[in-house]
Protein backbone atom coordinates (compact mmCIF):
# COMPACT_ATOMS: atom_id res chain seq x y z
CA UNK A 1 0.00 0.00 0.00
CA UNK A 2 1.37 3.28 -0.87
CA UNK A 3 1.96 5.87 1.45
CA UNK A 4 -0.36 8.78 1.08
CA UNK A 5 1.16 12.35 0.90
CA UNK A 6 -0.17 15.26 1.65
CA UNK A 7 -1.34 18.17 -0.80
CA UNK A 8 0.17 21.37 0.13
CA UNK A 9 0.30 23.43 -2.89
CA UNK A 10 -1.71 26.05 -3.82
CA UNK A 11 -4.70 25.13 -6.10
CA UNK A 12 -8.16 26.07 -6.63
CA UNK A 13 -9.41 23.32 -4.39
CA UNK A 14 -6.56 23.72 -1.31
CA UNK A 15 -6.11 27.75 -1.68
CA UNK A 16 -3.86 30.19 -0.65
CA UNK A 17 -0.67 29.03 0.90
CA UNK A 18 -0.39 28.03 4.68
CA UNK A 19 1.77 31.12 5.31
CA UNK A 20 -1.07 33.15 4.05
CA UNK A 21 -3.50 31.62 6.30
CA UNK A 22 -2.23 32.71 9.68
CA UNK A 23 -0.89 29.10 11.12
CA UNK A 24 -1.46 30.20 14.37
CA UNK A 25 -5.01 30.65 14.06
CA UNK A 26 -4.82 26.80 12.42
CA UNK A 27 -3.78 25.78 15.63
CA UNK A 28 -6.54 27.88 17.35
CA UNK A 29 -9.21 26.06 15.22
CA UNK A 30 -7.58 22.46 15.67
CA UNK A 31 -7.47 22.90 19.17
CA UNK A 32 -11.18 24.15 19.64
CA UNK A 33 -12.37 20.77 18.06
CA UNK A 34 -10.03 18.37 20.10
CA UNK A 35 -10.80 20.33 22.94
CA UNK A 36 -14.53 19.48 22.37
CA UNK A 37 -13.07 15.60 23.15
CA UNK A 38 -11.30 16.20 25.66
CA UNK A 39 -13.68 18.17 27.69
CA UNK A 40 -16.35 15.89 26.86
CA UNK A 41 -14.50 12.41 28.48
CA UNK A 42 -13.80 14.11 31.97
CA UNK A 43 -17.23 16.46 32.41
CA UNK A 44 -19.72 13.16 31.65
CA UNK A 45 -17.65 11.46 34.60
CA UNK A 46 -18.86 14.28 36.55
CA UNK A 47 -22.29 14.48 35.51
CA UNK A 48 -22.61 10.40 35.82
CA UNK A 49 -24.53 10.39 39.28
CA UNK A 50 -26.96 13.37 37.82
CA UNK A 51 -27.75 11.85 34.94
CA UNK A 52 -28.52 8.38 36.57
CA UNK A 53 -31.15 10.19 38.84
CA UNK A 54 -32.57 12.22 36.28
CA UNK A 55 -33.14 9.90 33.86
CA UNK A 56 -33.50 6.98 36.45
CA UNK A 57 -30.22 5.10 34.53
CA UNK A 58 -29.09 1.59 35.58
CA UNK A 59 -25.68 1.28 35.97
CA UNK A 60 -25.96 -0.98 32.72
CA UNK A 61 -27.23 2.13 30.86
CA UNK A 62 -24.32 4.62 32.46
CA UNK A 63 -21.85 1.64 31.18
CA UNK A 64 -23.13 2.25 27.94
CA UNK A 65 -23.28 6.03 27.92
CA UNK A 66 -18.96 5.98 28.53
CA UNK A 67 -18.69 2.98 26.23
CA UNK A 68 -21.18 3.34 23.44
CA UNK A 69 -18.98 6.79 22.84
CA UNK A 70 -16.16 4.91 23.06
CA UNK A 71 -16.45 2.36 20.86
CA UNK A 72 -17.58 4.88 18.21
CA UNK A 73 -14.44 6.54 18.49
CA UNK A 74 -12.54 3.63 18.66
CA UNK A 75 -13.98 2.03 15.37
CA UNK A 76 -14.43 4.94 13.46
CA UNK A 77 -10.88 6.85 13.84
CA UNK A 78 -8.98 4.59 11.17
CA UNK A 79 -11.80 5.00 8.34
CA UNK A 80 -12.01 8.70 9.17
CA UNK A 81 -8.52 9.35 8.40
CA UNK A 82 -8.94 7.29 5.14
CA UNK A 83 -12.15 9.59 4.67
CA UNK A 84 -10.09 12.94 5.09
CA UNK A 85 -7.60 11.43 2.40
CA UNK A 86 -10.64 10.65 -0.23
CA UNK A 87 -12.38 14.08 0.34
CA UNK A 88 -10.15 16.87 2.38
CA UNK A 89 -9.00 17.27 6.07
CA UNK A 90 -10.76 20.71 6.19
CA UNK A 91 -14.06 19.16 4.75
CA UNK A 92 -13.64 16.37 7.61
CA UNK A 93 -12.46 17.83 10.41
CA UNK A 94 -15.50 21.12 9.88
CA UNK A 95 -18.13 18.13 9.09
CA UNK A 96 -16.47 16.45 12.58
CA UNK A 97 -17.04 20.03 14.50
CA UNK A 98 -20.02 20.46 13.32
CA UNK A 99 -21.51 17.35 13.95
CA UNK A 100 -20.23 17.00 17.60
CA UNK A 101 -21.38 20.27 18.78
CA UNK A 102 -25.22 19.26 16.91
CA UNK A 103 -25.28 15.94 18.57
CA UNK A 104 -23.86 17.25 21.76
CA UNK A 105 -27.09 19.83 21.67
CA UNK A 106 -29.61 16.77 20.82
CA UNK A 107 -27.94 14.84 23.86
CA UNK A 108 -28.60 17.78 26.44
CA UNK A 109 -31.98 17.58 24.97
CA UNK A 110 -32.72 13.94 25.78
CA UNK A 111 -35.94 12.77 26.98
CA UNK A 112 -34.88 9.13 27.84
CA UNK A 113 -31.62 7.11 28.78
CA UNK A 114 -31.98 5.00 25.52
CA UNK A 115 -31.73 8.20 23.39
CA UNK A 116 -28.83 9.59 25.08
CA UNK A 117 -26.75 6.22 24.80
CA UNK A 118 -27.92 6.40 21.00
CA UNK A 119 -27.02 10.29 20.91
CA UNK A 120 -23.37 9.68 22.28
CA UNK A 121 -22.76 6.98 20.14
CA UNK A 122 -23.32 9.55 17.44
CA UNK A 123 -21.67 12.32 18.78
CA UNK A 124 -18.17 9.59 19.03
CA UNK A 125 -18.56 9.29 15.41
CA UNK A 126 -18.41 12.89 14.36
CA UNK A 127 -15.51 12.58 17.55
CA UNK A 128 -13.72 10.19 15.31
CA UNK A 129 -13.42 12.72 12.36
CA UNK A 130 -11.30 15.63 14.69
CA UNK A 131 -8.06 13.60 15.51
CA UNK A 132 -6.76 12.43 12.38
CA UNK A 133 -7.85 15.89 10.41
CA UNK A 134 -6.49 17.66 13.07
CA UNK A 135 -2.97 16.14 12.65
CA UNK A 136 -3.06 16.69 8.52
CA UNK A 137 -4.12 20.35 9.14
CA UNK A 138 -1.26 21.20 11.83
CA UNK A 139 0.88 19.07 9.23
CA UNK A 140 -0.01 21.34 6.30
CA UNK A 141 0.23 24.75 8.16
CA UNK A 142 3.37 24.39 9.94
CA UNK A 143 5.55 22.29 8.16
CA UNK A 144 9.16 20.91 8.92
CA UNK A 145 10.75 21.49 12.03
CA UNK A 146 8.02 24.19 12.87
CA UNK A 147 5.73 21.43 13.31
CA UNK A 148 7.63 20.29 16.91
CA UNK A 149 6.37 23.98 18.02
CA UNK A 150 2.71 23.55 16.75
CA UNK A 151 2.86 20.47 18.72
CA UNK A 152 4.05 21.32 21.72
CA UNK A 153 1.49 24.24 22.01
CA UNK A 154 -1.27 22.19 21.09
CA UNK A 155 -0.82 19.31 23.58
CA UNK A 156 -0.45 21.92 26.09
CA UNK A 157 -3.59 23.16 25.47
CA UNK A 158 -4.88 19.90 25.37
CA UNK A 159 -3.23 19.40 28.65
CA UNK A 160 -4.78 22.20 30.01
CA UNK A 161 -8.20 21.73 28.81
CA UNK A 162 -7.83 18.22 30.54
CA UNK A 163 -7.00 19.42 33.67
CA UNK A 164 -9.70 21.94 33.93
CA UNK A 165 -12.44 19.53 32.75
CA UNK A 166 -13.18 18.09 36.18
CA UNK A 167 -14.06 21.91 37.34
CA UNK A 168 -15.95 22.94 34.18
CA UNK A 169 -17.89 19.81 34.66
CA UNK A 170 -18.36 20.16 38.61
CA UNK A 171 -19.65 23.81 38.28
CA UNK A 172 -22.26 23.17 35.31
CA UNK A 173 -23.66 20.06 37.16
CA UNK A 174 -24.05 22.15 40.27
CA UNK A 175 -24.92 25.40 39.01
CA UNK A 176 -26.52 25.06 36.00
CA UNK A 177 -27.76 20.91 34.73
CA UNK A 178 -25.72 17.60 33.71
CA UNK A 179 -27.46 19.20 29.83
CA UNK A 180 -24.97 21.98 30.21
CA UNK A 181 -21.86 20.06 29.98
CA UNK A 182 -23.02 18.79 26.70
CA UNK A 183 -24.26 22.35 25.74
CA UNK A 184 -21.24 23.97 26.34
CA UNK A 185 -19.64 22.29 23.13
CA UNK A 186 -22.20 24.33 21.07
CA UNK A 187 -20.52 27.84 21.16
CA UNK A 188 -17.09 26.06 21.26
CA UNK A 189 -18.02 24.62 18.11
CA UNK A 190 -19.26 27.89 16.85
CA UNK A 191 -15.81 29.04 17.28
CA UNK A 192 -13.77 26.45 16.38
CA UNK A 193 -15.87 26.39 13.01
CA UNK A 194 -16.59 30.49 11.92
CA UNK A 195 -12.19 29.91 12.59
CA UNK A 196 -12.06 26.95 10.61
CA UNK A 197 -13.83 28.04 7.58
CA UNK A 198 -11.46 31.29 7.60
CA UNK A 199 -8.26 29.89 8.14
CA UNK A 200 -7.71 26.18 7.32
CA UNK A 201 -6.19 25.29 4.08
CA UNK A 202 -7.88 21.89 2.05
CA UNK A 203 -5.32 19.25 1.62
CA UNK A 204 -6.19 15.14 0.81
CA UNK A 205 -3.89 12.64 -0.31
CA UNK A 206 -2.15 12.44 -3.24
CA UNK A 207 -2.82 8.75 -3.34
CA UNK A 208 -6.12 7.98 -2.51
CA UNK A 209 -7.60 4.84 -0.46
CA UNK A 210 -10.78 3.56 -0.71
CA UNK A 211 -12.48 2.61 2.77
CA UNK A 212 -13.22 -0.99 3.73
CA UNK A 213 -16.80 -0.45 4.68
CA UNK A 214 -17.08 -4.29 5.49
CA UNK A 215 -14.18 -3.95 7.70
CA UNK A 216 -15.77 -1.13 9.78
CA UNK A 217 -19.54 -2.77 9.73
CA UNK A 218 -17.70 -6.52 11.09
CA UNK A 219 -15.51 -4.59 13.46
CA UNK A 220 -18.54 -2.82 15.14
CA UNK A 221 -19.86 -5.21 15.32
CA UNK A 222 -17.36 -7.55 16.90
CA UNK A 223 -17.07 -4.97 19.86
CA UNK A 224 -20.81 -4.51 20.26
CA UNK A 225 -20.92 -7.97 20.90
CA UNK A 226 -18.22 -8.34 23.12
CA UNK A 227 -19.42 -5.23 25.04
CA UNK A 228 -23.00 -5.73 25.02
CA UNK A 229 -22.35 -9.44 26.62
CA UNK A 230 -19.68 -8.15 29.30
CA UNK A 231 -22.50 -5.28 30.59
CA UNK A 232 -25.77 -7.36 30.53
CA UNK A 233 -24.07 -10.57 31.72
CA UNK A 234 -24.44 -9.40 35.48
CA UNK A 235 -28.24 -9.26 35.17
CA UNK A 236 -28.59 -12.16 32.92
CA UNK A 237 -26.18 -13.89 34.18
CA UNK A 238 -22.84 -15.33 32.51
CA UNK A 239 -24.40 -18.67 32.03
CA UNK A 240 -27.59 -17.53 30.44
CA UNK A 241 -28.15 -18.74 26.75
CA UNK A 242 -28.52 -14.92 25.95
CA UNK A 243 -24.75 -13.92 27.40
CA UNK A 244 -23.24 -17.13 25.70
CA UNK A 245 -25.32 -16.18 22.30
CA UNK A 246 -23.32 -12.78 22.20
CA UNK A 247 -20.31 -13.99 23.40
CA UNK A 248 -20.58 -16.58 20.38
CA UNK A 249 -21.19 -13.67 17.88
CA UNK A 250 -18.04 -11.83 19.18
CA UNK A 251 -16.14 -15.24 18.14
CA UNK A 252 -17.27 -15.66 14.65
CA UNK A 253 -17.98 -12.19 13.88
CA UNK A 254 -14.22 -11.78 15.30
CA UNK A 255 -12.99 -14.30 12.81
CA UNK A 256 -14.89 -13.11 9.91
CA UNK A 257 -13.17 -9.34 10.50
CA UNK A 258 -9.88 -10.97 10.55
CA UNK A 259 -10.25 -13.21 7.72
CA UNK A 260 -11.60 -9.92 5.69
CA UNK A 261 -8.59 -8.20 6.81
CA UNK A 262 -6.04 -10.90 5.25
CA UNK A 263 -7.86 -10.72 2.02
CA UNK A 264 -9.26 -6.99 1.53
CA UNK A 265 -7.23 -4.94 -1.28
CA UNK A 266 -7.18 -2.27 1.24
CA UNK A 267 -7.82 -3.40 4.78
CA UNK A 268 -9.24 -1.31 7.48
CA UNK A 269 -6.34 -2.85 9.90
CA UNK A 270 -3.60 -4.17 7.70
CA UNK A 271 -2.42 -7.53 9.63
CA UNK A 272 0.94 -7.12 8.64
CA UNK A 273 1.05 -3.87 10.85
CA UNK A 274 1.24 -6.86 13.99
CA UNK A 275 3.96 -8.82 11.97
CA UNK A 276 6.15 -6.48 14.48
CA UNK A 277 6.41 -7.98 17.97
CA UNK A 278 7.11 -4.40 19.77
CA UNK A 279 3.63 -3.05 17.23
CA UNK A 280 1.37 -5.77 18.92
CA UNK A 281 3.07 -5.63 22.48
CA UNK A 282 2.28 -1.60 21.92
CA UNK A 283 -0.66 -1.90 21.30
CA UNK A 284 -1.64 -4.52 24.02
CA UNK A 285 -0.35 -1.46 26.06
CA UNK A 286 -2.65 0.83 24.96
CA UNK A 287 -5.54 -1.80 25.47
CA UNK A 288 -4.59 -2.41 29.17
CA UNK A 289 -3.08 0.80 30.51
CA UNK A 290 -6.71 2.59 29.16
CA UNK A 291 -8.65 -0.52 30.30
CA UNK A 292 -7.18 0.44 34.04
CA UNK A 293 -8.02 3.84 33.83
CA UNK A 294 -11.20 4.25 32.09
CA UNK A 295 -12.20 1.12 33.88
CA UNK A 296 -11.31 2.19 37.14
CA UNK A 297 -12.11 6.18 36.80
CA UNK A 298 -15.94 5.44 36.09
CA UNK A 299 -17.13 4.69 39.43
CA UNK A 300 -14.71 7.46 41.13
CA UNK A 301 -17.44 10.01 40.82
CA UNK A 302 -19.96 7.42 41.94
CA UNK A 303 -17.81 7.53 45.18
CA UNK A 304 -17.34 10.85 45.69
CA UNK A 305 -21.13 12.01 45.05
CA UNK A 306 -22.85 8.83 46.30
CA UNK A 307 -21.14 7.71 48.63
CA UNK A 308 -19.05 10.66 50.14
CA UNK A 309 -21.86 13.19 49.74
CA UNK A 310 -19.55 15.67 48.01
CA UNK A 311 -21.22 18.25 45.50
CA UNK A 312 -19.78 17.70 41.95
CA UNK A 313 -17.91 20.76 42.07
CA UNK A 314 -16.41 18.75 45.36
CA UNK A 315 -15.83 15.86 42.91
CA UNK A 316 -14.37 17.96 40.62
CA UNK A 317 -11.96 19.17 42.36
CA UNK A 318 -10.86 15.71 44.11
CA UNK A 319 -10.07 14.30 40.48
CA UNK A 320 -7.72 17.23 39.54
CA UNK A 321 -4.61 16.92 40.69
CA UNK A 322 -4.55 13.55 37.95
CA UNK A 323 -5.81 15.93 35.54
CA UNK A 324 -3.26 18.61 36.24
CA UNK A 325 -0.51 16.38 37.04
CA UNK A 326 -0.47 15.33 33.50
CA UNK A 327 0.51 18.84 32.31
CA UNK A 328 3.98 18.29 34.45
CA UNK A 329 4.14 14.65 33.64
CA UNK A 330 4.13 14.48 30.19
CA UNK A 331 7.29 16.68 29.49
CA UNK A 332 9.04 14.63 31.71
CA UNK A 333 8.04 11.18 30.35
CA UNK A 334 9.02 12.72 27.33
CA UNK A 335 12.75 13.56 28.52
CA UNK A 336 12.53 10.28 30.82
CA UNK A 337 11.69 7.87 27.16
CA UNK A 338 14.84 9.79 25.35
CA UNK A 339 17.21 9.08 27.96
CA UNK A 340 16.26 5.82 28.77
CA UNK A 341 14.14 4.31 26.19
CA UNK A 342 10.33 3.76 26.12
CA UNK A 343 11.28 -0.17 27.53
CA UNK A 344 12.32 0.75 31.33
CA UNK A 345 10.36 4.39 31.29
CA UNK A 346 7.07 2.62 30.23
CA UNK A 347 7.74 -0.91 32.79
CA UNK A 348 8.30 2.24 35.69
CA UNK A 349 5.12 4.12 34.76
CA UNK A 350 2.61 0.98 34.93
CA UNK A 351 4.53 -0.51 38.43
CA UNK A 352 3.62 3.64 39.58
CA UNK A 353 -0.08 2.78 38.19
CA UNK A 354 -0.13 -0.09 39.73
CA UNK A 355 0.82 1.38 42.99
CA UNK A 356 -1.61 4.42 42.72
CA UNK A 357 -4.47 1.83 41.73
CA UNK A 358 -3.76 -0.53 45.03
CA UNK A 359 -3.67 3.07 46.72
CA UNK A 360 -7.04 3.59 45.36
CA UNK A 361 -8.45 0.28 46.73
CA UNK A 362 -7.71 1.62 49.89
CA UNK A 363 -10.15 4.24 49.98
CA UNK A 364 -11.99 4.18 53.19
CA UNK A 365 -15.76 5.57 53.88
CA UNK A 366 -14.02 8.85 55.67
CA UNK A 367 -11.38 9.33 52.99
CA UNK A 368 -9.84 12.57 53.19
CA UNK A 369 -8.79 15.08 49.79
CA UNK A 370 -4.75 13.90 50.22
CA UNK A 371 -5.93 10.31 50.52
CA UNK A 372 -7.09 10.16 46.83
CA UNK A 373 -4.90 13.00 45.63
CA UNK A 374 -1.65 11.27 46.17
CA UNK A 375 -2.81 8.46 43.76
CA UNK A 376 -4.42 10.16 41.38
CA UNK A 377 -0.70 12.49 41.33
CA UNK A 378 1.07 9.18 40.73
CA UNK A 379 -1.40 7.93 38.53
CA UNK A 380 -0.40 11.12 35.96
CA UNK A 381 3.22 10.67 36.50
CA UNK A 382 2.86 6.61 35.99
CA UNK A 383 0.37 7.15 32.85
CA UNK A 384 1.91 9.88 30.98
CA UNK A 385 5.25 7.13 30.06
CA UNK A 386 2.46 5.16 28.45
CA UNK A 387 0.78 7.92 25.99
CA UNK A 388 3.81 9.98 25.76
CA UNK A 389 5.84 6.53 24.15
CA UNK A 390 2.89 4.99 22.46
CA UNK A 391 3.86 6.79 19.51
CA UNK A 392 7.78 5.64 19.45
CA UNK A 393 6.63 1.61 20.16
CA UNK A 394 3.70 1.09 17.64
CA UNK A 395 4.20 4.23 14.92
CA UNK A 396 8.11 4.12 15.25
CA UNK A 397 8.22 0.16 14.69
CA UNK A 398 5.56 -0.19 11.64
CA UNK A 399 6.71 0.32 8.10
CA UNK A 400 6.74 3.31 6.54
CA UNK A 401 3.88 3.32 4.52
CA UNK A 402 1.58 2.16 6.96
CA UNK A 403 2.21 4.67 9.86
CA UNK A 404 -0.54 6.36 9.45
CA UNK A 405 -2.73 3.25 9.72
CA UNK A 406 -0.50 2.85 13.01
CA UNK A 407 -0.93 5.82 14.77
CA UNK A 408 -4.75 5.24 13.76
CA UNK A 409 -4.65 1.55 15.65
CA UNK A 410 -2.80 3.36 18.77
CA UNK A 411 -6.00 5.60 19.33
CA UNK A 412 -8.36 2.77 18.16
CA UNK A 413 -6.80 0.62 21.37
CA UNK A 414 -7.22 3.11 23.60
CA UNK A 415 -10.90 3.75 22.98
CA UNK A 416 -11.12 0.02 23.20
CA UNK A 417 -9.21 -0.40 26.22
CA UNK A 418 -11.52 2.17 28.22
CA UNK A 419 -14.75 0.54 26.56
CA UNK A 420 -13.89 -3.09 27.97
CA UNK A 421 -12.39 -1.62 31.11
CA UNK A 422 -15.94 0.45 32.15
CA UNK A 423 -17.85 -2.87 30.83
CA UNK A 424 -15.59 -5.49 32.64
CA UNK A 425 -15.01 -3.47 35.48
CA UNK A 426 -18.23 -2.67 35.92
CA UNK A 427 -19.47 -6.11 35.69
CA UNK A 428 -17.07 -7.25 38.21
CA UNK A 429 -18.28 -4.00 40.64
CA UNK A 430 -21.48 -4.50 40.09
CA UNK A 431 -21.52 -8.50 40.82
CA UNK A 432 -19.48 -7.63 44.27
CA UNK A 433 -21.95 -5.45 45.47
CA UNK A 434 -24.69 -8.37 44.95
CA UNK A 435 -22.68 -10.67 46.64
CA UNK A 436 -22.48 -8.70 49.58
CA UNK A 437 -25.48 -6.60 49.86
CA UNK A 438 -27.17 -9.34 52.36
CA UNK A 439 -24.32 -9.98 54.33
CA UNK A 440 -23.84 -6.25 55.02
CA UNK A 441 -27.74 -6.02 55.24
CA UNK A 442 -27.49 -9.33 58.02
CA UNK A 443 -24.89 -7.42 59.81
CA UNK A 444 -26.45 -4.36 60.57
CA UNK A 445 -29.96 -6.46 62.02
CA UNK A 446 -32.44 -4.55 59.25
CA UNK A 447 -35.88 -6.06 59.22
CA UNK A 448 -36.04 -8.12 56.67
CA UNK A 449 -37.63 -6.50 53.12
CA UNK A 450 -40.07 -8.26 50.55
CA UNK A 451 -38.04 -8.39 47.06
CA UNK A 452 -40.17 -5.75 46.11
CA UNK A 453 -38.83 -3.34 48.28
CA UNK A 454 -34.99 -5.04 48.51
CA UNK A 455 -34.19 -5.05 44.90
CA UNK A 456 -34.37 -1.36 44.42
CA UNK A 457 -32.38 -0.89 46.97
CA UNK A 458 -29.71 -3.14 46.31
CA UNK A 459 -30.00 -1.63 42.29
CA UNK A 460 -29.18 1.58 43.89
CA UNK A 461 -26.12 0.31 45.89
CA UNK A 462 -24.68 -0.31 42.75
CA UNK A 463 -23.52 3.58 42.26
CA UNK A 464 -23.26 4.30 46.03
CA UNK A 465 -26.25 5.45 46.40
CA UNK A 466 -29.05 5.34 49.09
CA UNK A 467 -33.01 6.46 49.77
CA UNK A 468 -32.87 9.41 51.88
CA UNK A 469 -35.54 9.54 54.93
CA UNK A 470 -38.09 11.54 52.22
CA UNK A 471 -38.06 8.56 50.34
CA UNK A 472 -39.06 6.38 52.75
CA UNK A 473 -42.17 7.49 54.94
CA UNK A 474 -42.61 5.67 57.50
CA UNK A 475 -39.42 4.14 58.18
CA UNK A 476 -37.40 4.97 61.67
CA UNK A 477 -34.53 7.44 61.07
CA UNK A 478 -31.99 4.57 62.31
CA UNK A 479 -33.40 1.91 59.53
CA UNK A 480 -33.02 4.52 56.87
CA UNK A 481 -29.50 5.44 57.86
CA UNK A 482 -28.51 1.96 58.16
CA UNK A 483 -30.04 1.43 55.13
CA UNK A 484 -27.28 3.91 53.74
CA UNK A 485 -24.37 2.66 55.74
CA UNK A 486 -25.16 -1.09 54.10
CA UNK A 487 -25.31 0.61 50.24
CA UNK A 488 -21.65 2.64 50.99
CA UNK A 489 -19.94 -0.31 52.61
CA UNK A 490 -21.39 -2.85 49.65
CA UNK A 491 -20.55 -0.57 46.94
CA UNK A 492 -16.90 0.32 48.66
CA UNK A 493 -16.48 -3.34 48.76
CA UNK A 494 -17.45 -3.26 44.76
CA UNK A 495 -15.03 -0.56 44.61
CA UNK A 496 -12.28 -2.15 45.63
CA UNK A 497 -12.51 -4.79 44.00
CA UNK A 498 -12.56 -2.93 40.78
CA UNK A 499 -9.67 -1.39 41.56
CA UNK A 500 -7.44 -4.31 43.24
CA UNK A 501 -8.23 -5.84 39.40
CA UNK A 502 -7.16 -2.89 37.53
CA UNK A 503 -3.52 -3.33 39.66
CA UNK A 504 -3.10 -6.47 38.34
CA UNK A 505 -3.59 -5.54 34.91
CA UNK A 506 -1.41 -2.56 35.45
CA UNK A 507 1.37 -5.14 36.70
CA UNK A 508 0.47 -6.91 33.63
CA UNK A 509 1.19 -3.99 31.49
CA UNK A 510 4.59 -3.48 33.04
CA UNK A 511 5.69 -6.94 32.17
CA UNK A 512 4.45 -6.86 28.71
CA UNK A 513 6.69 -3.21 28.33
CA UNK A 514 9.77 -5.42 28.81
CA UNK A 515 8.91 -7.33 25.98
CA UNK A 516 8.84 -3.87 23.37
CA UNK A 517 12.15 -2.15 21.97
CA UNK A 518 12.43 1.46 20.45
CA UNK A 519 11.17 2.26 16.75
CA UNK A 520 12.79 4.27 14.21
CA UNK A 521 14.60 7.22 14.54
CA UNK A 522 12.34 9.14 11.67
CA UNK A 523 11.62 13.16 11.76
CA UNK A 524 8.62 11.84 9.20
CA UNK A 525 6.88 9.22 11.96
CA UNK A 526 3.55 11.45 12.55
CA UNK A 527 2.76 12.48 16.01
CA UNK A 528 -0.30 11.64 17.95
CA UNK A 529 -1.63 12.59 21.00
CA UNK A 530 -4.71 11.42 23.18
Amino acid sequence: MAEAKTVTAPSPETGPSPEQRHPWLTLLAVSLGVIMVMLDGTVVAIANPVIATDLKASLADLQWVTSGYLLALAVFLITAGKLGDLFGHKMIFLVGVAGFALSSLAIGLSSSVGMLIALRVLQGLFGAMLQPAALALLRVAFPGERLKTAMGAWGGIIGLSSAAGPIVGGLLVEHVSWQSVFFINVPVGAVALAVGLWVLVESRAQTLSKVDWLGVVLLSLTMFSLVWAIIKAPEWGWGDPLTIAFLAATVVIGTAFVWWQSRAAEPLVPLSLFGNASVSIGTGLMVLVAFSMFGAMFFLTFFFQGVHGLSPMDSGLRMLPMSAGMIFASPLAAVLIGKLGPRVTISGGMLVTALAMFLLSRLSLDAAFIDSAIPFVLLAFGLSPVFVGATEIIVGNSPEELSGVAGGVQQSAMQVGGALGTAILGAIVSARVADVYPQHWADAKLPALPPAQAEPLKALAQYGNAPTAQQMPGIPEQVVQGIADVSHLSFLDGMHLGFTVSTAVAVLAAVFALFVRAGRKTADAPIHMG
